[in-house]
């Protein structure tokens, strides 16, 4: 039984949550197009906190979306959430971010396949099967007509995360399901981060880095 802070930056949604016992109580979040997590996380956190008259002293850890997902937004999330628990002398839980995302989906047979968006053609993608045990490992794929074809074959699979948008326009096939305008939320972290608690899966907070998956590439300014 824990109260945790849960924070997920890895997209444009800023969201933070406090679970108690693996439920959410409370959940702020910003689901827009837009970058905003300077701005606003820390608004929000404190939001959490005034509206469910709990005080920060009172979690007993913080979660953090590791990754992966934009670098920006991974280092504003990590830096707030090892800041925190420095601060209140709190463990750190790092939950991945394909994995919480797959749990906004309920199948009875098939896969789910969560996607983020990345360059061009690619994603960052992972396959889980019925009970969101991993299938297929994270991994940086670029979209073809031939991808996700092994699962496609067996049966249905659901596509889920800001990577939808592009495979729905590549991929054509009758089992294939696209959910679309769905992002990573701390509201799917609480079950998860409430495990890793029971478990002491704690993070070292001095060490811990955000999972980028590939290395950051900054791109010129066309201006």
């Amino acid at each position: 039984m824990a109260l945790i802070l849960n924070i997920e930056t890895a997209t444009t949604n800023c969201s933070v949550s406090l679970s108690k016992d693996g439920e959410t109580i409370v959940l702020k979040e910003d689901y827009n197009n837009k970058f905003s997590h300077a701005e606003t996380l820390h608004i929000y956190i404190d939001s959490l906190f005034k509206s469910s008259n709990l005080q920060p002293t009172d979690i007993d850890a913080v979660a953090v979306s590791k990754g992966p997902g934009s670098y920006t937004g991974l280092r504003i999330g990590v830096s707030a959430a090892k800041g925190l628990c420095i601060a209140l002398n709190k463990p750190l839980i790092a939950i991945p971010t394909l994995e919480s995302l797959a749990h906004q989906v309920k199948i009875k047979d098939g896969y789910i396949v969560s996607m983020l968006d990345a360059r061009r053609n690619e994603v960052y993608c992972a396959v889980f099967d019925t009970k969101h045990q991993i299938v297929q490992e994270t991994q940086a794929h670029i979209l073809s007509t031939e991808s996700y074809k092994t699962f496609l074959d067996q049966g249905t699979v659901h596509f889920i995360g800001s990577g939808v948008n592009k495979t729905k326009d590549i991929i054509y096939n009758k089992s294939a399901y696209f959910i679309e305008a769905k992002l990573p939320s701390a509201d799917d972290m609480g079950k998860l981060s409430e495990i890793k608690y029971k478990n002491k899966a704690f993070e070292d907070v001095a060490y811990f880095e955000p999972y980028y998956l590939k290395d950051f590439i900054a791109i010129k300014s066309k201006k």
